[in-house]
């Protein structure tokens, strides 16, 4: 796969700011030019490397200086990943969830406190009387989470589900763990909670983010995705194997639903964070916002995670809103740095590495050295062990592990995809 030339927007800024005289007031836009420079070669580096397919967009004090399609959308059609390509955003979505949930606690429609039985007639009163709302939004409840059951891949996945129906699959299983006692990350969680949006505004779920968020923010590139719907400029979903590119498996739209089923570009990504700035939007308070950013346990707030994170080894420590998004095929990292106005918007439509994509735009931001990513080994040898047999790919793993141990993957987690790939 060609890498994509690099965007218009990144050579005309980097020209101006170039042809800019180096005063005071030039400083500023001369620091963006530089940071835009270094993540055009992170993101290169990352696609050299088979690591990275997708869309890019960055903003420093709160202005664009980055902004990249790269690689195809489509890779039969070779039509190319651009800021505007709509992609599948997987667990981002939660945090638009917790949104409109937050809208109706404000007014007066849901109580954080209340336990779900009161907003979910049928839910066993045995689990549902000790689950909150507000466990539900932070992880907490204790409720299994329906995509960590053994049955969710090959036998769920490609179903069709009333939201009921879902519910009912993990309502009588017995709860993991007391509610608020501890955390673990629960799609279950914020697939009720979609449910009872649905109940209480007496809407479907799609309509009521439209209505509620997505229309009045004029996020025009964002919304729910259903199967059968054509969306345009939509990215079609792969997975990056040892030896090349496949299509992702089918998942049916009823089952991320208020989880994960959302599509979005990486500008409108970029319009919601910049609408967050704006008092209290989406809210009628700041202090519902306070309330919707505080971290609980693990650092989880509501459909964010919150904390106070170091860039790099020895960088300064900043307030980081986050949260990534996984969905097959697809891959969100979605960072927010509300104090210096920065945020970074990675998606990949090959279950690429955004995170290690995001992490270091973060360090460039931040003037921290960057790590360059390395060629995974699993993938330069897989070819040698198909076609001339186990001992030629041992022994080319070991010549290159004594010849170039820096340039190459050899985590374990590399054997490892070799060990699976064959086993399959």
């Amino acid at each position: 796969m060609s890498i994509a030339p690099r965007s218009i927007f990144l050579a005309a800024f980097v020209a101006i700011a170039g042809c800019a005289s180096q005063d005071a007031s030039d400083a500023p836009d001369a620091l963006a030019a530089g940071h835009a420079a270094e993540i055009d070669d992170v993101v290169a580096a990352f696609h050299e490397a088979g690591q990275f397919n997708g869309s890019v967009l960055v903003a420093e004090n709160g202005e664009v200086i980055f902004e990249q399609g790269v690689g195809w959308a489509n890779i039969e059609w070779e039509v190319p990943n651009t800021p505007n390509t709509k992609h599948r955003i997987g667990s981002v979505t939660k945090q638009f969830t917790s949104a409109i949930v937050m809208q109706l606690v404000e007014e007066g429609e849901i109580e954080l406190d209340a336990p779900i039985t009161t907003y979910l007639p049928g839910y066993p009163t045995a689990q549902g009387s000790k689950v909150t709302v507000h466990h539900l939004l932070n992880h907490t409840s204790g409720i299994p989470s329906y995509t960590g059951l053994p049955e969710f891949g090959e036998e769920m996945m490609r179903d069709p589900y009333d939201p009921d129906e879902l519910i009912e699959v993990v309502w009588d299983m017995p709860l993991e763990f007391e509610p608020g006692s501890d955390w673990a990350y629960n799609n279950s969680g914020y697939f009720i909670l979609g449910r009872i949006i649905e109940n209480v505004t007496g809407e479907p779920y799609d309509v009521v983010l439209e209505e509620r968020i997505l229309g009045p923010l004029g996020l025009d590139d964002t919304g729910y995705d259903h199967n059968d719907e054509i969306q345009p400029h939509e990215a079609s979903a792969y997975r990056h194997t040892l030896t090349g590119y496949e299509h992702a498996g089918y998942v049916d739209s009823s089952l991320p639903y208020a989880a994960g089923m959302m599509y979005s570009t990486v500008r409108d990504l970029y319009r919601w964070d910049q609408a967050l700035y704006d008092g209290a939007t989406p809210f009628q308070s700041a202090e519902t916002k306070e309330l919707w950013y505080t971290p609980g346990l693990e650092d989880y707030a509501y459909g964010w995670m919150v904390r106070e994170a170091q860039v790099g080894d020895d960088g300064p420590t900043v307030r980081m809103i986050q949260h990534g998004g996984g969905i097959n095929g697809f891959n969100t990292a979605f960072r927010r740095f509300p104090d210096q106005r920065n945020v970074i918007v990675v998606i990949d439509n090959t279950e690429g590495n955004s995170g290690a994509v995001a992490e270091q735009i973060t360090r460039v931001l931040y003037d921290q050295p960057v790590e360059q990513p390395k060629a995974e080994i699993a993938r330069m040898v897989v070819g040698t062990f198909e076609e001339q047999g186990v001992a030629a790919g041992i022994e080319e793993y070991r010549q290159l592990h004594a010849e170039a141990p820096d340039e190459y993957d050899f985590a374990e987690a590399q054997l490892n995809n070799l060990g699976y790939y064959f086993l399959g």
